[in-house]
């Protein structure tokens, strides 16, 4: 049995591929070599599929002793040792046993009004004529929302000073970081590695007096560092301040990027798409001038559009297992090292799962859902991520909210390109519109601006 499919062994090209052009070249390693297919880059040895029974035995696969986590040595300075990301095996599991019940659907209905009010706040501060870009706006709705529903602040003022210090790390994260572990040097404490370090420490001081502020005082709250705070292992253990620091530091760097780029994306897709704005509109307008966050999750073009726009824009372009001991694959025996991925922007682009993959069109997901191997925005298996069901719902919530709300118009003349931003994939110029002013002329000035 040979040992590895076809592939390329063009380490830098394929890595400058992955990097810039990930779909164009996933599609052109596949047409070139099959599938799966090999190839090198700078943080390690991978074989890709994108056939569903591949990834499916992927993804089922439980044996605790096979995966490990991909491009550890470049991730862990970025997420810490702690992180949900970066821990396999029995650690893995007991962690994510721990923090599952933070984002079991009840507890998440919890920060549906203030989600709302986030999505409310970021789009009521244009004026009406103004130009803006759609992903800076996303940002701040996932930002707040996370720093509200995740870490419990409450108060204007401090609200911002965390938006300012997390997207000042958010802004350091380069890509080039997740790439190359050799990238993440900073002599004499300069260069970009130098500015993340300064940015992240910013973060974390104010993570830290976040808990010491908390820690104590948890009764009542809703947010999720409550939750990590109060949670307790089998053995009666609890989460440590350095513990909780790598979760909510994964949830700030993976987790609010998902929701910001899929809302930029969603705005994009929609206002491009003149019948899918018409029947979103028709469909939201009809619950009310004040409906409840769930009549609006709820809503099933709503949901529709959501997931086609992560089939259409995957916030990620794959997902990855690392082989801790040789594993026999699609008739390889693959060694220890390597790298298996399911590449996701090649799954959501096949014909015969998603008929005319090219075109965006929300009624696919209308006449029922694709199989967890077929359609993964999130990953899969056991290592799906945990706050799917958070991003999805923010998603729903906030593209409701402002398209409810708001007259917008797009200033793309032409179709928008993907571009890296760290982990992700997002939007290249970050979706250029015009606001035009609110939909509704008589709603009351204080409606629109929320409370706070």
């Amino acid at each position: 049995m040979s040992m590895l499919p076809p592939g390329s062994n063009a380490t830098l090209r394929n890595t400058y591929g992955f990097a810039v052009r990930p779909y164009e070249t996933m599609r052109d390693m596949r047409a070139r070599y099959g599938d799966p297919f090999f190839a090198t880059a700078l943080n390690g040895k991978m074989v890709l599929t994108a056939e569903p029974e591949l990834i499916r035995e992927l993804f089922a696969n439980r044996d605790g002793d096979l995966f490990g986590v991909f491009a550890t040595d470049a991730t862990v300075p970025l997420l810490g040792t702690h992180s949900l990301l970066t821990m396999f095996g029995e650690p893995h599991q007991r962690e994510r046993k721990l923090l599952m019940p933070a984002f079991h659907g009840e507890r998440m209905r919890a920060y549906g009004t203030l989600m709302v009010e986030a999505a409310r706040r970021a789009f009521a501060r244009i004026e009406p004529g103004g130009r803006f870009v759609a992903i800076e706006r996303t940002v701040d709705i996932s930002l707040e929302a996370i720093v509200r529903a995740v870490i419990g602040v409450e108060d204007p003022e401090r609200i911002e000073r965390w938006q300012r210090a997390i997207g000042a790390t958010l802004d350091a994260a380069k890509p080039m970081f997740l790439f190359s572990k050799a990238t993440q040097r900073a002599p004499f404490g300069l260069g970009p590695w130098g500015a993340y370090l300064r940015a992240s420490s910013e973060s974390d001081r104010l993570l830290y007096q976040q808990i010491e502020r908390t820690r104590g005082h948890t009764a009542g709250r809703q947010d999720i560092l409550s939750l990590m705070i109060d949670a307790r292992y089998e053995d009666g253990g609890a989460m440590t301040d350095d513990h909780i620091r790598d979760e909510i530091r994964t949830l700030l760097i993976a987790g609010h990027e998902t929701t910001a780029i899929t809302l930029a994306w969603a705005l994009y897709a929609v206002h491009r798409h003149a019948s899918v704005k018409t029947k979103l509109l028709d469909e939201v307008d009809a619950v009310g001038r004040d409906p409840a966050p769930d009549e609006l999750a709820n809503l099933p073009y709503l949901n529709a559009v959501i997931d086609e726009t992560l089939r259409f824009f995957p916030v990620i372009d794959s997902v990855f297992r690392m082989l801790r001991k040789p594993w026999a694959f699609a008739g390889y025996e693959l060694p220890a090292g390597m790298a298996i991925g399911a590449a996701i922007l090649l799954v959501h682009r096949r014909a015969d799962i998603y008929p005319e993959p090219d075109a965006f069109k929300p009624e696919r997901f209308l006449q029922g859902k694709p199989k967890p191997h077929e359609y993964l925005p999130f990953g899969g298996g056991n290592r799906r991520c945990i706050g799917a069901a958070f991003s999805h719902y923010e998603s729903c919530l906030a593209l409701a909210t402002v398209l409810r709300e708001f007259e917008l118009e797009l200033l793309e003349d032409g179709e928008v390109g993907v571009q890296r931003r760290n982990v992700t994939l997002g939007p290249r110029g970050g979706v250029h519109m015009r606001m035009l002013g609110p939909r509704w002329a008589a709603l009351e000035p204080e409606a629109v601006l929320g409370s706070g």
